[in-house]
């Protein structure tokens, strides 16, 4: 019995000694394989990564403020989540904004293919990254997640840009919200960014089927 207690004793020193000397969990293969995609990004000065917790790099966040094409002006973030299965299984994202486009759903589901059946361990983070891009730059109507935004597209692609600036501006389109109106600080970085686009577009939005009225944002 004394034996017993003096190994239990010795293991709890051992292990309060591991935790006061910050000893190191060991590092698992799919955060190697992150730790690496993450040294080869490729951002440009329109997107960043932010990780809520440093000690977590599986789950961090995209931000993408598009600087060409109909999205510009906004500011999107993205949702990275990777399970211990990485590279083998593709990396979970979401969009935490609701937003008018063909390939971002409602619930901030993206359709990329690359995320879904096109998927092998061969590719990476900034594979991803590049298509989340590509997705403001080339909305595509022909693979939609949101039925009506497609529809727009191929009607006429400036009803879909008055539309895309109507949600992003906190309105509506066809009678269902597109954006938080209560906090459009997460697409608009501060009041005066929105001001500034506001002006530029002569302080005016229009609301497909309503009365041109002009909007503002709250923080």
């Amino acid at each position: 019995m004394l034996k017993i207690w003096s190994m239990k004793k010795e293991q709890q020193k051992q292990e309060n000694a591991d935790a006061a000397g910050g000893k190191k969990k060991k590092v698992t293969a799919a955060q190697l394989r992150v730790q690496k995609d993450l040294s080869e990004l490729s951002l440009g000065t329109s997107m960043k990564t932010i990780f809520p917790n440093p000690d977590d790099i599986l789950n961090f966040i995209l931000e993408i403020k598009p600087d060409e094409g109909v999205y510009t002006g906004g500011r999107f973030t993205f949702t990275f989540n990777m399970t211990q299965g990485y590279p083998h299984e593709p990396p979970k994202v979401l969009c935490q904004q609701k937003i008018y486009h063909p390939n971002i759903d409602l619930e901030g589901k993206v359709c990329l293919n690359i995320l879904r059946e096109d998927w092998k361990p061969v590719l990476n983070l900034n594979a991803v990254i590049v298509g989340l891009q590509f997705l403001f730059l080339e909305p595509n109507a022909s693979d939609p997640l949101n039925k009506e935004a497609a529809d727009d597209l191929r009607a006429s692609r400036e009803t879909f840009r008055r539309n895309v600036k109507a949600s992003m501006a906190g309105g509506s389109v066809r009678g269902n919200p597109r954006a938080d109106s209560n906090n459009l600080s997460l697409i608009f970085p501060s009041r005066d960014d929105y001001i500034a686009f506001t002006y530029k577009r002569r302080g005016t939005l229009h609301h497909p089927g309503h009365e041109e009225k002009r909007a503002y944002v709250t923080e």
